[in-house]
């Protein structure tokens, strides 16, 4: 299921909603105005099909003559019949607000009545330093330094995928992580074993975008109106991601032929295959190693409202959900159970 953010712009990825919205009008309007405010093609992407799941479901009904029941049975229908994940089902309910209360005007309609489902509270999944060590033994290339990346500086796969040039400041040992979750910027630390790996695929990427540049491509993605604010950026070397995919796609929107980042199913391939071949015994994946950057910091020592401003957490209760799986156990309470003999 597409992942849903309101609140940042992703880079373009190959998504033909046009194939989506058809000849309908009402999806068209939907499409142009999810476009106005600016949410990414991901959010674009889930919106409409849940709103073409919607109609269709109810015998293709026009929303307007539709209301608050017709809500209900329909996320009743994916909880029950469907049984479907709390967060798939939230993200429905987000898009049939969006298209009643922002395109249709229905302010009429009790909608924030309407409770979301409970996500279930899990503790997140880590590895333990010598579970990364033989982790990364079983990775090379590319993919191995992107998740070098979500370990050692604790960001998200996509805020790896998504870095350009000018983001990586060698001289200050830092990274910037620009509009990531919630639309914010911080900075986080880069780990000094990394700096030369980096620099040796920023030649890479400079070679492929010489040829690009040759062959009268070489653009990427801006967000929002850069594009027309600056019309030479695109091309620019400090905008280049760091790294690049393969091939050149069409952006669905603008038509251009711009070069994406590398893909994130490859990343996540090739840690899971890493995950199986190294033995271990737990549901990693690419974010198991973000919540391991964060725990071993914190078992480490430092201050967790430091880790929380690395990871980018917005409540520092986020962030103690990774104390509660350090290696000192819950709180480094002791069982009693150990004063016992014979145990």
């Amino acid at each position: 299921m597409a992942m849903v953010s309101t609140e940042r712009e992703d880079a373009y990825i190959p998504i033909d909603t046009n194939r989506i919205v058809g000849r309908s009008k009402l999806l068209g309007d939907l499409r142009d105005l999810i476009r106005r405010k600016h949410y990414s093609i991901r959010t674009e992407q889930a919106y409409l099909q849940w709103a073409k799941r919607f109609i269709l479901f109810h015998g293709k009904r026009h929303p307007s003559a539709m209301g608050e029941a017709e809500l209900v049975a329909f996320l009743n229908h994916l909880a029950v019949q469907r049984n479907v994940a709390a967060s798939t089902q939230n993200q429905a309910l987000n898009a049939l607000v969006f298209l009643y209360k922002q395109l249709l005007g229905r302010e009429d309609l009790a909608l924030d009545n309407i409770q979301p489902a409970k996500r279930p509270e899990r503790l997140p999944t880590v590895f333990d330093r010598g579970e990364v060590e033989r982790h990364f033994a079983q990775m090379d290339g590319t993919p191995k330094l992107v998740a070098a990346l979500l370990y050692g500086a604790g960001l998200r796969l996509l805020e790896g995928l998504r870095l350009r040039i000018q983001d990586i400041e060698f001289a200050r040992s830092q990274i910037m992580v620009r509009n990531g979750k919630g639309a914010k910027d911080r900075v986080t630390l880069l780990p000094p074993g990394l700096a030369q790996p980096l620099r040796e695929q920023m030649a890479v990427a400079r070679q492929r975008h010489q040829e690009d540049l040759a062959a009268g491509l070489g653009e990427v993605y801006l967000p929002h109106a850069l594009e027309r604010k600056y019309p030479n950026a695109a091309r620019q070397w400090a905008w280049q991601y760091v790294f690049p995919a393969n091939s050149t796609a069409i952006n669905p929107r603008s038509g251009k032929t711009p070069r994406h980042h590398l893909g994130e199913s490859a990343i996540r391939r090739a840690v899971k295959q890493a995950v199986l071949a190294a033995g271990i015994d737990k549901h990693g994946r690419c974010h198991t190693l973000r919540h391991s950057f964060a725990t071993h910091l914190l078992e480490d020592g430092y201050d967790i409202r430091t880790v929380q401003e690395l990871l980018g957490h917005k409540d520092v209760r986020t962030t103690m959900i990774r104390s509660h799986v350090m290696n000192k156990g819950p709180m480094g309470v002791k069982s009693p159970l150990t004063r016992l003999g014979g145990f």
